[in-house]
Formats: structure tokens, C-alpha cells, sequence
């Protein structure tokens, strides 16, 4: 079983407690899949458009929230590149 199948079993619970703990990693476990895919999809050349399209949300949104993130990322890679 992986993570999250053991997660949305988890959150089906009749305890509230268990049940909203899966709903609190389940929600950190979407937003580590969302940063990877639109990191991947950067590397792939895609637009902010066509993230927020393909994630039916504004290009604004998606930009805000992992512009700085890939600039950053970006940075770190071409710091290694030059040692």
C-alpha cells in the first residue's frame, strides 16, 4: 500500500483524530506532488499559463507561489555548476 492509499484509508476513519491527521499529511504530501510537477513541467518548458491551465487555477496564482521557489532553485544549481 503506498503512502497515500494508507493516508485516504486513514482519513475515512470514524476517529476524528486519526482522520484528521491523514487529512493534514495528506494535504503536505499534494503540495510536495504540485512543487515537483511544476518544476518538472518548468524543466519541460511550459508556460505559467499552461500550469495554471492544466491546474485550473490563475497564472498569477501558480507564479506566486513557485516563481521564487524555481528562481531559487535555479540559482542553487548554477552555484554548483561553476565550482
Amino acid at each position: 500500500m503506498t503512502e497515500a492509499t494508507s493516508l485516504a484509508a486513514a482519513a475515512g476513519s470514524p476517529d476524528p483524530t486519526e482522520g484528521l491527521r491523514a487529512v493534514r499529511a495528506l494535504r503536505r504530501l499534494l503540495e510536495k506532488l504540485e512543487a515537483i510537477q511544476v518544476a518538472n513541467a518548468r524543466r519541460h518548458g511550459w508556460s505559467w499559463q499552461a500550469i495554471a491551465e492544466a491546474l485550473e487555477v490563475s497564472r498569477q496564482a501558480v507564479h506566486k507561489k513557485y516563481a521564487s521557489a524555481q528562481s531559487e532553485s535555479m540559482l542553487r544549481s548554477l552555484r554548483e555548476k561553476g565550482r
